[in-house]
């Protein structure tokens, strides 16, 4: 396979996006990752996307979206695997590239969850979950994550205020990010006692509804070379996809993600790296019990001891493996397809050392992680700064 780069990368504001549609914000983050690549044509594109139909009405959004652009006649494929789908679209443009049946792909992510009440919302995001078993009877994915929650500190110790801490932490960081939804702190305090949506899970230990977009343009590295304005050269060093039980009942252990795990374990060893070379990670932390079971399963920690190292601040800025310094789900915002392109937007300018006042210094190999639904489908990426 061909070495496989990243070469430009863009987002739009995200948030509630009441006057703008999906295309729109779709054509804001592309337009600006071409930009920034400095192309002005693809061979290929894709785009993740949980739910366009059942959130504004719109499928079939490969030939739309690229009519949009100005490139009706390429191909184009729209991606789905729940809240992994822009995850799944980077490996699905990554694979293009690699396998040499495109030199440059324009890789997106789009979701417009806000155009519909919150009922049909929860409703389109809970056809992640298995129907039969869980929906019909009444589950949620707060509730899901909450049973998760429960058993992880059952088994461990873990406490709500470490569970806090994961808010506190990606407030923080979203902080310094301008397209984040929610550039504002919160404290401990503020999440634990905030208003409970399924115990121990409070408003502000979940992410939000969100309007938004990212993309980022892929080549292989000679064109990558040719088009690096003086940048460092990003390349995808290892990719893995896995998938796991989808009902929760049918897994052996709550608190073990084991898609996550079968994920980065392809990703580090086509990347020929192991957990401990990563020094920056974008995470899935759809809910903050998510974060803390994640960083376990990529082996950041040790099994149980996701909480304890929160606290003690080893995933923060300046920590032993910076987590989430976008601001992470919780705080830049959960358009469910556009998250794991965010994601490679942020590693990306991490890597290039352009993330302002969130530099982790002195990166050079990250990593992302996206997985749809309660961890049935995981995707991993690890990247690199080549020479």
């Amino acid at each position: 396979m061909r070495d496989v780069c990243i070469i430009g990368v863009g987002m739009n504001d995200w948030g509630e996006l009441w006057d703008l549609s999906l295309r729109t914000i779709w054509t804001q983050a592309a337009l600006a990752a071409l930009a920034d690549a400095g192309v002005d044509k693809v061979d290929a594109m894709t785009v993740g996307c949980m739910s366009g139909g059942l959130f504004v009405g719109q499928e079939h959004l490969g030939a739309l979206l690229a009519d949009e652009l100005g490139m009706a006649g390429i191909p184009a494929t729209r991606v789905e695997s729940a809240c992994a789908s822009g995850g799944v679209a980077l490996r699905t443009g990554f694979l293009e590239v690699a396998s040499g049946l495109a030199d440059v792909v324009l890789v997106t992510g789009v979701e417009k969850m806000t155009d519909c009440s919150n009922d049909e919302a929860t409703a389109a995001l809970a056809t992640a979950a298995d129907q039969e078993w869980e929906v019909f009877p009444g589950a949620t994915f707060p509730g899901l994550y909450a049973m998760m929650a429960r058993a992880h500190m059952a088994a461990f110790g873990t406490t709500r205020e470490q569970m806090a801490m994961v808010a506190v932490k990606n407030h923080a960081n979203g902080i310094h990010n301008p397209h984040a939804q929610y550039r504002r702190a919160v404290t401990v305090d503020e999440v634990l006692n905030g208003t409970m949506v399924a115990d121990p899970l409070t408003v502000l230990s979940c992410s939000p509804i969100t309007d938004g977009a990212a993309a980022v343009v892929l080549s292989d590295k000679e064109t990558a070379r040719r088009l690096a304005k003086g940048r460092p050269l990003v390349r995808i060093a290892g990719v893995g996809l896995a998938t796991d039980r989808m009902a929760l009942h049918n897994r052996a252990d709550l608190t073990a993600l084991n898609a996550v795990t079968a994920a980065a374990q392809k990703a580090y060893a086509m990347a020929g790296v192991t957990p401990e070379a990563i020094q920056v990670a974008e995470v899935h932390d759809c809910f903050t019990i998510a974060e803390i079971m994640i960083i376990e399963a990529l082996g950041f920690v040790p099994r149980g001891q996701g909480g304890p190292a929160t606290a003690a601040g080893e995933t923060g800025l300046g920590g032993r493996i910076p987590v989430n310094p976008s601001g992470g789900l919780k705080s830049k915002g959960h358009p469910v397809g556009a998250t794991g392109v965010a994601q490679a937007v942020e590693v990306t300018l991490q890597l290039r050392g352009e993330a302002g006042a969130r530099q982790v210094a002195g990166a050079r190999i990250g990593l992302t992680q996206n997985m749809g639904g309660t961890g049935a489908s995981s995707v991993v990426h690890v990247l690199e700064v080549i020479p």
